[in-house]
């Protein structure tokens, strides 16, 4: 928490700049500079449940335009109890570090490099199917979970109203279960162009690429087929905002355009309209397009979730498994979101935000059941209960969401506070 400088949450799609599976909002958490982190920091707890708590992290300086961080981490937290009061086998613990470093020279250049690297263990409780009596075993098992990233960005501004940035990205991440193993490599490189076309109009730009590529160690309750793949996504935005009438009248419109492996291109767009009749009212209104792309898991998986003993389908059966198959004609599940909204600013300390939305969803997934069919391998004999992924469901949600902004106290009243009842 000492690290955060904000966390943004966005209200409804926010495809056209972040992508796919940004639908229903964005959470945006934004971390300090490294100057702004300088000196020493230590953090230690302890009790029932956060068993043991702690960080240390120092800032300082390499020159007068580069600054710096390092920090280490750790947490301990005990097993929860069930409504019985027994042991919940999902305790937690994880050691982590990481460096960040900022280049922030007099002239129009600036670089960030950062990274983290984490190991540890998240204990869970499975209840996973077997083929032999008594066809249910539940496990209580601690699965190492390993990985790091690495992140650099490089910003320049190139005029007083236009400004680029170039963003690389690394992470490999690692988790070994009684259910699945996977180790996954993430390599994003990420282009932005922003600048103004005139006094009234705002551009923004940008192109992407992110490489995936993963590795699974498959068992009888959950196996992937290919065991190993390299995903590949491709994408472009561009967002346009225009001053229709000054101070009071924008039109904000844009678009995402991706290409992934599993379903091709998908165009995401939104419109948004605001007018500010006066300083202290405004009002928006927007449309908007996202989507959920399938995963791997939707098209290659095969989850076999429950194991029938002998007989219970009818007598002399052999071994039932219901089974969740994948889908390669699996489609996005889509969202058309319409949204309405009013801001006022009733005094200076005081403000009211009212929003209505209607989301319209299709192609909602859902399971579909299939015709059994007869398994030898692995034995003994059994019989498949398939369920196949589909797109076979709609939806809707709609409402209103109102929000107060109360501003009790000034900063500079609380700290005058403080000063004085240090002088007394």
């Amino acid at each position: 928490m000492e690290d955060l400088d904000r966390i943004e949450v966005i209200r409804g799609p926010g495809a056209t700049l972040w992508g796919a599976n940004a639908v229903n909002g964005v959470i945006n958490i934004i971390t300090k500079q490294a100057k702004d982190t300088q000196g020493g920091l230590v953090t230690a707890g302890t009790g029932t449940e956060e068993r043991g708590i702690g960080s240390v992290r120092y800032g300082g300086k390499l020159n007068d335009d580069t600054y710096y961080r390092v920090y280490a981490k750790y947490f301990d937290r005990d097993s929860a109890v069930d409504v019985s009061g027994h042991d919940g086998a999902d305790e937690w613990h994880i050691l982590r570090g990481g460096f960040r470093m900022d280049w922030e020279p007099a002239n129009s250049n600036s670089l960030t490099l950062q990274g983290d690297i984490y190991d540890g263990d998240a204990s869970q409780r499975l209840s996973v199917a077997s083929l032999t009596a008594p066809y249910t075993r539940t496990l209580d098992e601690s699965p190492e979970i390993t990985g790091g990233n690495l992140l650099s960005r490089w910003k320049r501004t190139i005029s007083d109203n236009s400004d680029i940035m170039l963003q690389l990205y690394y992470d490999r991440t690692e988790r070994n279960t009684a259910v699945i193993d996977e180790s996954r490599d993430t390599f994003d490189i990420e282009f932005q162009h922003q600048f103004s076309l005139s006094e009234r109009q705002e551009f923004i730009w940008g192109l992407g690429y992110r490489f995936t590529s993963d590795n699974i160690g498959n068992t009888f309750s959950t196996s992937f087929y290919p065991d190993s793949q390299d995903d590949n996504l491709f994408s472009a935005f561009l967002q346009d905002e225009i001053m229709l009438i000054e101070d009071r009248l924008h039109l904000t419109f844009g678009s995402k355009f991706e290409h992934n492996d599993y379903t091709g291109f998908e165009i995401q767009p939104s419109v948004r309209l605001i007018w500010t009749p006066c300083r202290q009212h405004s009002v928006w209104t927007a449309v908007s397009r996202a989507v959920r792309t399938p995963s791997r898991a939707e098209e290659d998986v095969r989850f076999n979730g429950q194991v029938l003993p002998p007989g219970t389908l009818f007598p002399g059966s052999p071994p039932g498994v219901v089974s969740l198959f994948g889908n390669h004609d699996f489609d996005s599940e889509e969202l058309i979101a319409y949204e309405l909204g009013y801001r006022v600013q009733l005094v200076d300390r005081l403000s009211l935000d009212i929003a209505a939305f209607y989301n319209d969803y299709d192609n909602l997934r859902t399971e579909e059941p299939g015709e059994p069919f007869l398994e030898t391998s692995p034995s003994p004999m059994h019989l498949v209960i398939p369920f196949t992924a589909g797109n076979k469901m709609k939806g809707e949600t709609y409402g209103v969401e109102l929000a107060a902004d109360w501003l009790v106290l000034d900063w500079w009243c609380l700290k005058a506070a403080y000063t004085y009842l240090q002088m007394q």
